[in-house]
């Protein structure tokens, strides 16, 4: 018994011994002359370093930086490629385990709904009778058979439905903002000022997009939600996700395997807008998680048609038998009694909205919880989106822009080109003649309607610049401001310019 454990004992040290030596060989081994070669190069210099002189010194110097510099370069090249390796296959492992967490859940979904449809085939078939048209069980049925349940359900829900509304006698635009304001106020304990309903309601009439941002906790998304409850129909809140880099993520895809269109809530709550006649709010929740650019590039581009007949969204090729109503030649048409909100919080976890989003939209800051202030009860109302729009009308022609605000904007315009390289641009240009005359309308001023353009769509466009070496000319604008429209006037232009001097 002990001559096997002095068996063992020998042969286990034997093997890790030889074990070792071959690590040994394979990652040490190499590198054990390269100590010895260290003194062949300091021997190598010694003996022809007395003879450099300053030339040969010069270039001595230049060779060693350049030496140490491309190593140093081939080591970073290496960390960087490896670092990106590391990101590249951790990416693709992520995506391809969501691929197959999707394929399952399609799969998952496809045969519960082949076990319903088969379900009601069954009850049917055993009843002896064909559903008839506008039951349940032939509402589910097509349903179930549709590309398209979710819209399919809306076809459903509006099929009886009269969707007329009448006219509110005696309704003002200064009148609606009161009664939204004391509404949010009574009903929403949510506190605006005045001043930002009117820029609101003026947005409304000048932009498809509302672009609610700020920090966070300052009432945007309830702002949104609040327009709903106060038109008497909920608000569609969308929470927009990081991972959204297409239209897809926002409407959804025609799925080949299930032979279905996978429908979002966003493009259900689209839909619903086509059988109503009151102003809808879909509202895009923290859209700047993800880039807007690109998963709202489709909505920006159409939108900016002026037919707006043509406002349409492709969805599949071709309608089929049994497609949703409202779908034509599988396109949706965009309804006009449809507005986009989209909030945006600016921190280090969002992207920057670009310039082509901002000169589209009309966007609301909110930097500050609003202050508590008495008011009146106020009940929510129906109001029809045609006499919105009608309002909005009568206020431009009743409010038409004065010529000599016209002009001092001109004047404007041309200092902020000659100091900042910056134009207004027609977009702007066109969006004042609907903005300022509604604001307006709802009880503001025409230099106040003036000055929040000016800021939110022109100030804006300075963050992109160098402030550090425009406090001068920022300087010279403000001056500037107070020559051309007195003093006390742009006050949202003054408090703008104020803070990017104080921050650079």
């Amino acid at each position: 018994m002990e001559a096997y454990f002095e068996y063992l004992r020998e042969m286990l040290v034997k093997f890790f011994s030889d074990l070792g030596r071959f690590f040994y060989k394979w990652w040490v081994s190499p590198w054990e002359d390269v100590g010895g070669n260290f003194e062949s190069y300091n021997a190598i210099f010694q003996q022809h370093v007395n003879d450099f002189h300053f030339v040969g010194w010069l270039f001595y110097i230049i060779f060693l930086i350049f030496f140490i510099a491309l190593i140093g370069a081939i080591g970073f090249g290496l960390y960087i490629l490896i670092r990106k390796y590391v990101r590249f296959y951790r990416i693709q492992k992520e995506k391809d385990d969501l691929i197959r967490e999707i394929e399952r859940l399609q799969y998952d979904l496809y045969i519960q709904l082949t076990e319903k449809e088969k379900i009601l085939n069954l009850k049917t078939a055993y009843m002896g009778i064909k559903p008839a048209d506008g039951s349940e069980e032939a509402k589910v049925i097509e349903e179930v058979n549709s590309r398209f349940p979710k819209l399919i359900s809306v076809d459903q829900t509006y099929k009886d439905r009269n969707p007329a509304i009448a006219f509110k006698e005696g309704l003002s635009l200064e009148e609606l903002c009161n009664s939204f304001r004391n509404y949010c106020a009574s009903k929403e304990t949510l506190y605006y000022t005045i001043d930002t309903i009117r820029q609101l309601f003026a947005g409304i009439a000048t932009s498809k997009l509302i672009i609610l941002e700020g920090i966070s906790g300052t009432g945007k998304t309830s702002m949104a939600t609040a327009i709903g409850k106060f038109f008497l129909f909920d608000s569609a809140i969308i929470s927009v996700q990081p991972s959204w880099k297409d239209r897809s993520e926002l409407l959804g895809y025609y799925n080949e395997f299930t032979k279905k269109f996978n429908e979002s809530e966003f493009l259900k709550a689209l839909y619903t807008t086509t059988y109503r006649k009151d102003l809808n709010v879909i509202c895009l929740d923290e859209m700047n998680l993800a880039r807007i650019e690109y998963y709202f590039a489709e909505f920006l581009s159409v939108m900016e048609i002026k037919e707006t007949d043509k406002w349409l969204i492709d969805l599949i090729p071709s309608t089929e038998a049994g497609d949703p109503i409202h779908l034509e030649d599988g396109k949706l048409k965009i309804p006009q009694n449809v507005i986009f909100f989209g909030t945006a919080n600016n921190d280090d976890s969002t992207f920057t909205i670009s310039d082509k989003v901002y000169d589209r939209a009309i966007s609301l800051f909110f930097d500050d919880k609003g202050r508590k202030f008495d008011c009146q009860e106020q009940e929510p109302m129906t109001v029809p989106y045609a006499q919105l729009v009608s309002l909005f009308e009568e206020a431009k022609k009743q409010n038409q822009i004065s010529e000599n605000m016209i002009e001092k904007f001109e004047q404007l315009d041309n200092f902020v080109i000659k100091k900042f390289k910056l134009a207004f641009g027609n977009r702007i240009l066109k969006q004042i003649e609907s903005f300022v005359p509604v604001y307006v309308g709802c009880g503001g001023n025409e230099s106040d309607g003036y000055d929040f353009i000016f800021t939110n769509k022109i100030l804006k466009k300075f963050e992109s610049l160098n402030i550090a070496f425009l406090k001068d000319e920022l300087k010279e604008l403000d001056a500037y401001l107070d020559k051309l429209y007195g003093k006390g006037q742009f006050k949202l232009a003054h408090a703008k310019i104020e803070s990017m001097l104080k921050n650079n």
